[in-house]
């Protein structure tokens, strides 16, 4: 949905998919329900650090232009595979981390761009454990907890993010969707319970329309800039508990990231001097003090109420990735 919606204002849109089949199938319904031609699948596999790079180095030599970059893959199993590592955090965050990182040379010569991270309220019981980061997760109750952990390092990555680029023209939100009635968690219920729970879900969580609004409001709307780094729900800055604000945790997980992902001392997010000082209109950091937020008219922006893409169709680049990996 939120590429759906980005492909009917106009966007030039590159669906970034772990399944082929199901990637190429989703690209060519979103043509033909948005009218729009400029929707494409390109390969990426979270999980796979080797995969993230080869996309990386494919997207930066065929597309000239990123404007947005929403990560808004996940998972929230391991299922049945068995990991020497912890693979929802390779790919929740350290896939994520890493293909920002990769792309932003593009997102630089675009600026302004902006950078939106799919979090979840589940970041309220997340507790990060440095010394235990990349452990493998057996179990359904430590893939429970290492999922919140994961939407807690999505918060704190944004919020880091946004300090590391203060200056580039590139500003970073966490975008919570609300509770959204999707696979993420249905998938890996046995098959007899599915059933059961998929009229309770209908009933209780939200249409995936309705929770794509907080990321395309992060993605889209005028005036927010000075809010980068902040967390969004319901189309609104919200306030996070201590950990999630803390900025010497932020700091410590950008250093556990960048060895986890195995990035090198010349592939940082560190802008140039050059860019801090043109840029003199650039997001300023985070503070314990933060701007008023802008007014919102309606919880839900609709096509109308939010900017319209068509007057920036020449500039405007989307790259979304789905909601769940696909298998």
């Amino acid at each position: 949905m939120t590429a759906l919606e980005l492909a009917r204002r106009g966007a030039r849109v590159v669906l970034a998919c772990r399944s082929r089949e199901r990637g190429e199938a989703a690209a060519f319904d979103l043509r033909q329900e948005s009218g729009n031609n400029e929707v494409i699948f390109m390969a990426l596999d979270l999980a796979n650090l080797a995969s993230v790079r080869a996309f990386a180095t494919a997207f930066l030599s065929s597309e000239p232009r990123l404007d947005i970059l929403i990560h808004n893959a996940g998972i929230s199993s391991c299922g049945r595979t068995r990991e020497a590592l912890n693979l929802l955090l390779r790919v929740n965050h350290i896939g994520p981390f890493l293909l920002t990182h990769l792309l932003l040379p593009c997102l630089k010569a675009c600026a302004p761009s902006r950078v939106v991270v799919v979090a979840s309220a589940a970041h309220c019981r997340g507790r990060l454990d440095f010394k235990r980061l990349d452990r493998p997760v057996v179990g359904w109750r430590q893939e429970l907890r290492a999922y919140a952990d994961t939407k807690l390092a999505n918060v704190l990555f944004a919020r880091e993010l946004a300090n590391q680029l203060e200056g580039t023209g590139i500003t970073c939100y966490a975008a919570h969707p609300g509770p959204v009635n999707s696979e993420l968690f249905l998938r890996h219920v046995p098959g007899w319970l599915r059933p059961l729970l998929r009229p309770l879900a209908w009933l209780v969580l939200r249409a995936p329309r309705g929770g794509a609004q907080t990321p395309l409001y992060c993605a889209l709307q005028e005036g927010i800039e000075p809010l980068s780094g902040r967390y969004f729900a319901n189309c609104h800055v919200e306030e996070v508990p201590p950990a999630a604000r803390d900025d010497r945790a932020a700091h410590r997980l950008w250093e556990a990231s960048k060895r986890l992902a195995g990035l090198g001392p010349g592939e940082d997010a560190e802008p140039d001097e050059d860019s801090q000082s043109e840029d003199s209109g650039a997001p300023s950091s985070l503070s314990t003090t933060h701007p008023e937020e802008p007014t919102v008219s309606q919880p839900y922006p609709s096509p109308q109420s939010s900017p319209d893409l068509s007057k920036m169709t020449h500039r405007i680049q989307a790259k979304v990735e789905p909601e769940t990996q696909l298998s």
